[in-house]
C-alpha cells in the first residue's frame, strides 16, 4: 500500500566497520557481512530508499584525534559507495535523493554525529560539508565547549554553557548559511529550546523518541515536539530498547507507541524513522536488523496510520526539511562565512596551540601555554 522504498535514515555501520575490520574495507563483503544489524541483502529486504550513514568517534577523542577520526569515517563512507555502485549512491542533496530512488539505489549520505568532531572550528564545519557532510549531531553524549549534552539534564555532568554559548549560537546561524542539517539528537533540553529559537531552518532528531512513552532524558518531552512541529521539523524514533521502554527488552509495538505518541502531540508531519542500527547493543523484539522495516510499516498501518501519513513518516517529511535547508542557505547565499574563533579561555587545553590569538600580556601567554602542561606533567609523576 506505501511507496516500495523505505526510507530510514541514521544508521552506524560504518562504526562497526571501524570496530571489527579498522576501517579495512577491502576485508569486508558487505553482500555476506553476518557480524553487523546491516548488510546489503537486509538493505534491500528492508527496501532501504536512503541511509544516514554516521560518521561517529567516540567522546574520548574529544581535544585529541577527533578530526582526524572523522575524516577516516567519511572517507569510509566514499569508499563504501564507490564499492558497492549497483546498490549504493552517494547523495549530497534533496534532489540526488530522488534520483536515487529512480535508479533504484540505496541514497547514501553522511551525518556527523557529535560536535566535538569538529573541534571547535567553524572551518572544520565548513570543510566536513564539502566532504559531503549534510547533517551534524551537536553533541554526543558528552558536552562540546559550546553546547550541553543530555547527560547535564540527568545531573550526571555539569553544564559548560548553560545551553549554546555565544559560539555556539553563531554556529547555529553558519550551519543554516551553508546548508547543513541541525541535528538535535542527545543535546540538552536548554540546546533544544536555543537551537529552536535561533535557527532559520528547520532541525531534526535524528535518533530520539517520546519521553512521555520512556522518560529518558536522551527523549524528546512534548513541549519540544510541539516546538518542532511549529518549526516544521522532525523527530526520527530510536529504536535502542532503553530508549524504548527504558529497560532492556522492548518489542516492535512498543516501538510504535512513540510513533503514535509524537503524532498525536505534533502531527504526523514530523514523525520519522530514526532506527540507530549498529550503534545500539539492544533492539526490539520484531526489529531485530534492518530487514524488518516493512513489519513496523505493517503495524502502523494497523493501528489506522494513513498510507499518507506512513509515506510522509518513511521519508517525505525528513526530504521536506531537507529542501528547507536548502532554501534557506540560497537565501543566505550573500552573507558572509563566520570567521569569529572560539575563546581561546574556552578550549584551552594541553592538546591546542594558540596560534592566531592575540593575547597582550606576555605573561598570559606563558600562563596559558605553560600550565596546563605543567600540570599534565605533575599529574604524570603521580
Amino acid at each position: 500500500r506505501v511507496h516500495s522504498n523505505f526510507h530510514l535514515w541514521h544508521n552506524d555501520l560504518p562504526w562497526q566497520i571501524r570496530s571489527l575490520y579498522n576501517n579495512q574495507l577491502n576485508q569486508v563483503d558487505l553482500n555476506t557481512l553476518n557480524k553487523t544489524h546491516t548488510n546489503i541483502p537486509k538493505i534491500k529486504a528492508g527496501h532501504l530508499g536512503a541511509q544516514f550513514w554516521a560518521a561517529y568517534v567516540p567522546c574520548d577523542c574529544q581535544y585529541k584525534d577527533a578530526v582526524r577520526q572523522t575524516l577516516e569515517q567519511i572517507d569510509l563512507v566514499h569508499r563504501m559507495t564507490q564499492s558497492y555502485p549497483e546498490h549504493l549512491k552517494f547523495c549530497t542533496s534533496s534532489q540526488e535523493i530522488l534520483q536515487a530512488f529512480q535508479e533504484n539505489k540505496t541514497a547514501s549520505l553522511i551525518g556527523v554525529e557529535g560536535g566535538h568532531s569538529i573541534d571547535s572550528s567553524m572551518a572544520t564545519l565548513r570543510m566536513f560539508y564539502q566532504l559531503g557532510v549534510r547533517y551534524l549531531t551537536l553533541t554526543h553524549s558528552c558536552n562540546a565547549p559550546w553546547a550541553d549534552n543530555w547527560k547535564v539534564d540527568n545531573g550526571d555532568e555539569n553544564p559548560e554553557s548553560n545551553g549554546l554559548s555565544e559560539f555556539g549560537k553563531n554556529l547555529i546561524k553558519e550551519m543554516n548559511r551553508i546548508g547543513m542539517i541541525i541535528d538535535l539528537a542527545h543535546v540538552s533540553q536548554k540546546v533544544m529550546k536555543d537551537v529552536l529559537d535561533i535557527s532559520e531552518a528547520p532541525v531534526i532528531f535524528s535518533h530520539s523518541s517520546a519521553y512521555k512513552i520512556c522518560p529518558s532524558k536522551r527523549n524528546v518531552p512534548d513541549d519540544i515536539l510541539i516546538k518542532v512541529a511549529e518549526k516544521k521539523g522532525i523527530v526520527m524514533v530510536n529504536f535502542y530498547n532503553n530508549y524504548v521502554t527504558c529497560n532492556k527488552t522492548a518489542s516492535l509495538s512498543d516501538v510504535a507507541d512513540h510513533f503514535d505518541h509524537i503524532r498525536q502531540v505534533g502531527g504526523a508531519a514530523i514523525v520519522g524513522f530514526g532506527g540507530d542500527y549498529d550503534g545500539v547493543s539492544r533492539v526490539p523484539q520484531g526489529l531485530e536488523d534492518v530487514s524488518k522495516y516493512p513489519d513496523l510499516v505493517a503495524e502502523l498501518l494497523n493501528r489506522g496510520w494513513t498510507d499518507k501519513e506512513v509515506k510522509e513518516a518513511l521519508g517525505e517529511n525528513l526530504l521536506r526539511v531537507f529542501k528547507k535547508v536548502e532554501e534557506v542557505r540560497d537565501q543566505m547565499s550573500k552573507t558572509l562565512p563566520n570567521d569569529i574563533p572560539i575563546p581561546y579561555e574556552e578550549v584551552n587545553n594541553p592538546c591546542r596551540t594558540s596560534y592566531g590569538y592575540q593575547i597582550n600580556n606576555g605573561a598570559e601567554v606563558f600562563k596559558l601555554a605553560f600550565y596546563p602542561l605543567l600540570i599534565f606533567s605533575i599529574a604524570l609523576q603521580y
